[in-house]
């Protein structure tokens, strides 16, 4: 296994990209490690080398998943991410204690955490709705990307119309947080939620709006109609 984890450090150095490199970092307020490779590039690389290992057993990919963690490389998460996704069908109730983990002890910007929790724990939660109430947890974690990490784990399920009344919870409980990430990231739930039951967000904004960060309430409005943005936008 660590040969593969080897091999795919070797193809990641060989595209590196200097300017991309460079350009990489303007994305980040926090300063990342990365090679510098084009995102298209490391999906094309992380789907070549799953169809080496999609064999493996479950316990095997994640425990390759955390080697990759622990580099500390953007596109390694972005790797680790994408394996964790591809055998979401073998999913157990368990599994939440290994993504919490990765998010409290190797999530460092807010690419690896959306990556993450897009797609792993949003699928997750989706299979095992009871596990909402691990996110009301991490919202109210000292750290940033926990809290960021419940409701962007949401964000795929409220475009579903899912679980409105715990998205309302989780951006209750979030709505005076003074982290602008943490601001961004409930106000894009809200605003994923919207495309499902605009009325039901537009009434939370309009309740709130007194005291919701304008970055939250921003992202939560950006896909309504003019009108009722500039209802929301009144102070």
């Amino acid at each position: 296994m660590e040969n593969i984890v080897d091999n795919i450090r070797i193809e990641l150095r060989k595209n590196t990209d200097e300017k991309a490199q460079t350009t990489s970092q303007k994305y980040f307020k926090e300063k990342i490690k990365c090679y510098g490779i084009k995102v298209p590039v490391v999906n094309k690389i992380s789907k070549e080398y799953f169809r080496l290992i999609d064999f493996k057993t479950k316990p095997e990919i994640f425990d390759m998943c955390e080697s990759l963690w622990q580099s500390g490389f953007l596109e390694e998460s972005f790797i680790a991410c994408h394996w964790s996704y591809y055998i979401h069908k073998k999913y157990e109730p368990g599994d939440f204690h290994i993504f919490e983990n990765w998010i409290n002890n190797y999530v460092d910007n807010w690419a690896s955490c959306d990556t993450l929790c897009n797609h792993t724990m949003g699928e997750f939660i989706e299979m095992y709705p009871e596990y909402l109430a691990r996110l009301k947890v991490l919202a109210t974690s000292d750290n940033r990307w926990m809290r960021r990490a419940s409701s962007v784990s949401l964000i795929i399920p409220a475009r579903k119309g899912k679980f409105l009344n715990e998205i309302f919870e989780i951006a209750d409980i979030l709505l005076l947080d003074r982290d602008d990430l943490v601001q961004k990231g409930y106000g894009w739930m809200l605003k994923a939620a919207s495309e499902a039951n605009r009325q039901e967000i537009f009434e939370y904004v309009m309740k709130n709006k007194s005291m919701m960060p304008r970055t939250a309430l921003r992202y939560a409005i950006e896909k309504m109609p003019k009108d009722l943005k500039d209802k929301a936008m009144v102070k």
